[in-house]
């Protein structure tokens, strides 16, 4: 028994231990500070980082350590305090007791500035959504965008635009997108009049994406043509702005554009954003296999992403085949998933590119073949597949599918011999389309290059701008005396 109480007693001197890491009430206090830094000196990019730091800690927020926060960057008593802290959840606040102290201390008789303001709003609205209160959530984001409204600074856009995305989600959340998009389009209309182009794109992006969630592709249509375009200032709202083009082009029937804007978001995405590259993935798939192209192999086994295009790598293969039968059974088996994607009307449209490609896969292998065959192995289940066949052949010869003829006295089909593609256009195309890839990427790597202000213009010292001086002088007098002697 005396071991025991040897043992209890050993832990006694922790004070010479280590110094535990920071806690997350400490960094937060630390993005505080930057963010007054930032909005006294106006200097945007420290807000930006506060917005990256922030992201970071996202998972390590609980209802204490935001209670204790507020008291340390909100007047204790204020409306402001009030109100945020009505939303956070009632808990016993252990081992934050000193924090919460001292940060009293540190705030009495401090005005906050707005940016710090407007980033509890934040912070609040972040953690509500992580813990499910929606309707928390729907209040606060209510009372940051009218909070919002009122100020015109630049250092407020960057977390300004985050807002509008989380004011967003919740509603999408609870099914209620539809009630705020009078309330986008005039916050859309405000930043358009302050030039806040970083809350231009984050709101664009949102009015997009509420169309689309409704199925409203003319309406969005007409706002992204009629929006006011300039540089991207942000890469995510670009990918995302790329996205929403690409599914607008898709179902307006310009698949070669909707083809470049889904692969161009899918390869500028983060790589961190892997349930928005999957999406991108799909539909350029689908997009892909409406133009007549199968995508390659790899592109169903990228890093994570093989079990969610899984359905879609079964679709490409009955497509690559030509199988009717076959698709229909994919179509079938993964019908609840393509209706969740929302991409079952574009599947739709796929059976007449699977019979094309069984009639132009037919005509490679017979040089002659009869009507009756040909729909026998297109597997058409019509009442009259024969007149059926002769009716797609004749339209895939009309429309340069296939190069053959069609013999209607025999019932047969006759296919030419194949040239030689070299002899075409095609190559030419393919490297002219390789080398405009790779000029928009240099300019634009160009683009993204910082460079300080007047580097390439060297600082005059007193004694050479006396020289320049001197010498354009003499200049001068010298051009005044040719005049002289010329009158």
């Amino acid at each position: 028994m005396t071991q025991d109480v040897e043992m209890k007693e050993l832990p006694a001197p922790s004070n010479s231990a280590p110094s535990s890491p920071p806690s997350t009430l400490h960094h937060l206090k630390e993005i505080a500070s930057l963010i007054e830094t930032g909005a006294y000196a106006r200097e945007v990019r420290r807000i930006v980082r506060v917005v990256r730091l922030t992201m970071a800690l996202r998972r390590r927020l609980n209802a204490p350590v935001l209670s204790a926060f507020l008291s340390f960057a909100v007047a204790p008593g204020s409306e402001l305090h009030g109100r945020l802290s009505s939303y956070l959840p009632k808990e016993d606040e252990h081992e934050m007791d000193v924090d919460t102290a001292t940060s009293t201390t540190q705030i009495s008789g401090k005005h906050s500035p707005p940016e710090l303001e407007i980033y509890c709003y934040l912070l609040v609205l972040i953690f509500l959504i992580d813990q499910k209160r929606y309707n928390e959530a729907k209040a606060c984001a209510s009372a940051s965008i009218a909070r919002v409204k009122n100020l015109n600074r630049r250092t407020v856009d960057v977390l300004a635009s985050r807002l509008y995305f989380y004011y967003s989600l919740c509603y999408e959340l609870t099914g209620d997108l539809a009630e705020i998009r009078g309330n986008l389009l005039a916050l859309h209309r405000i930043a358009t009049l302050r030039h806040d182009e970083l809350g231009q794109e984050t709101l664009l992006n949102l009015l997009l994406r509420n169309y689309l969630h409704y199925n409203l592709y003319d309406q969005a249509e007409k706002l992204r043509s009629k929006a006011p375009r300039f540089e991207a200032h942000s890469n995510q709202q670009f990918c995302r702005y790329l996205f929403y083009l690409g599914k607008i082009r898709t179902i307006q029937l310009e698949y070669t554009d909707a083809k470049e804007s889904l692969l161009q978001a899918a390869r500028k995405a983060p790589v961190a954003a892997l349930g928005f590259r999957v999406q991108c993935n799909k539909w350029a798939v689908i997009v892909r296999l409406l133009l007549g192209e199968i995508p390659e192999r790899t592109v169903f086994m990228q890093k994570g992403m093989e079990k969610a295009l899984r359905p879609y790598f079964e679709l490409t293969n009955a497509v690559r085949i030509g199988d009717l039968e076959l698709f229909r059974n994919v179509a079938e088996k993964f019908s609840s998933t393509f209706n969740l994607d929302r991409t079952h009307n574009l599947i739709v449209r796929l059976r007449h590119n699977v019979i094309r490609t069984g009639l132009r896969n037919i005509s490679i292998s017979y040089s002659r073949i009869s009507l009756a065959d040909v729909a026998k192995k297109l597997r058409l289940d019509s009442a009259n597949p024969v007149a059926d066949a002769e009716s797609i052949v004749s339209k895939a010869i009309r429309d340069g599918a296939i190069d053959a003829t069609i013999d209607h006295a025999n019932g047969w089909m006759v296919s030419k011999e194949t040239g030689d593609i070299y002899s075409t256009n095609e190559p030419q195309i393919a490297f002219n389309s390789r080398i405009a890839f790779c000029l928009n990427m240099h300019n634009e790597g160009v683009r993204a290059l910082r460079f300080p202000p007047n580097s390439h213009k060297e600082k005059e010292s007193a004694e050479k701008r006396r020289e320049r001086q001197q010498q354009e002088q003499e200049l001068a007098k010298h051009i005044a005396e040719e005049d002289d002697d010329e009158f």
